[in-house]
């Protein structure tokens, strides 16, 4: 069954650097990126005038919805699908309206075709087919990215490299006489897990939304 609408959300501030749509009030909620950041986005608006072909969508009728928020710029969908979510931006959230699809021109082009293509696969009770390679994040990349925060979470409370390195399960290395440790693997590990952290926490955290 559809999930039931929810009440519209806050608009995340608009000063350029907030990655979300909305606010995330909710963490345990599927979060809305900004689409321009978002590759596998799918934009929607109403067709132009002519274009009396052109069929509209309404995503209640595709199955369950991970999200549906509304605000001031459209609405924002996500689709449950077992083979990749569905993530929709129907500028015009107005019913019934003839529907066209827009794809910039920028570097996510493909992505952004592989998404459009996968959704009118789903829109026509077909296959959709894998999302677009490098999305949604490995098991490798949100492994590395647990580690990333344990560590940094550590190193801001005030903890040693070589006391990170005990907590992540490197105790033969936190071992070694100073000397040793200096240039183990170990330790370089942990100063690569913190300094990344670090990155991310300073606003490299975008460049997670990036299909590689």
């Amino acid at each position: 069954m559809p999930s039931p609408r929810k009440p519209p959300r806050r608009p995340s501030p608009g000063d350029g650097g907030c990655p979300f749509a909305y606010a995330p009030d909710d963490l345990d909620r599927t979060i809305v990126w900004r689409p321009e950041l978002t590759a596998v986005t799918v934009i929607l608006d109403t067709a132009p005038e002519g274009f009396d072909a052109a069929i509209g969508v309404e995503p209640r009728s595709l199955g369950a919805l991970l999200v549906d928020d509304a605000g001031i710029d459209g609405r924002h969908v996500v689709v449950a699908d077992d083979a990749g979510d569905h993530w929709l931006w129907l500028r015009d959230p107005a019913p019934d309206k003839p529907l066209a699809a827009i794809v910039p021109l920028d570097k996510d082009f493909v992505t952004r075709m592989t998404s459009l293509l996968r959704f009118y696969r789903r829109l026509f009770d077909k296959e959709p087919g894998p999302p677009p390679r490098g999305w949604p994040l490995s098991a490798y990349r949100l492994a590395r990215l647990d580690l990333m925060l344990r560590a940094l979470d550590l190193r801001e409370a005030g903890a040693t490299y070589r006391e990170i390195a005990v907590a992540l399960g490197r105790d033969d290395d936190a071992k070694l006489p100073a000397t040793e440790w200096k240039s183990s693997a170990g330790r370089s590990f942990v100063i690569r897990l913190v300094r990344d952290a670090t990155a991310i926490m300073n606003g490299d955290y975008r460049k997670l939304l990036r299909i590689r």
